[in-house]
């Protein structure tokens, strides 16, 4: 597997960005736009969940239902959801302005993490060039 999916590899757990069929990774562009400090506390998160196995805290990851979990960073999601091999796959993430999750962006999560399966399916998921 290439380093290029990989936004975190801990003890418990290796936190990889989804990639579209064209290798586009929506996550990741957003995570790169962020200012180095939000980049920080992401980081922070996805270490903490890589190396412990688990966030306590409901205020920086929370079960969104449907198997999808949302990483807060003040008013940025990261929605991702667990997969065998001890992966977490890390599928969109926005900006959050309203006190409920948009449903769109449930949907995306839930379309990306689907797409995943199919082509980690047919073995095509790590094979394409990004």
């Amino acid at each position: 597997m290439s380093q290029f999916y990989i936004a975190y590899k801990g003890e418990k757990f290796v936190l990889e960005w989804y990639f579209d069929d064209r290798g586009n990774s929506q996550p990741r562009d957003y995570f790169e736009e962020l200012n180095h400090d939000h980049q920080k506390k992401v980081l922070h998160l996805f270490k903490l969940l890589g190396e412990r196995g688990r966030i306590f805290n409901e205020e920086k990851f929370r079960y969104e239902h449907d198997q999808i979990y949302a990483f807060k960073i003040d008013e940025h999601r990261f929605l991702s959801f667990f997969f065998a091999g001890a992966k977490v796959i890390i599928t969109n993430a926005f900006e959050k302005k309203a006190d409920k999750m948009p449903q769109r962006e449930k949907e995306r999560a839930l379309k990306a993490k689907n797409e995943f399966k199919l082509r980690n399916d047919k073995g095509s998921y790590y094979g394409e060039k990004n």
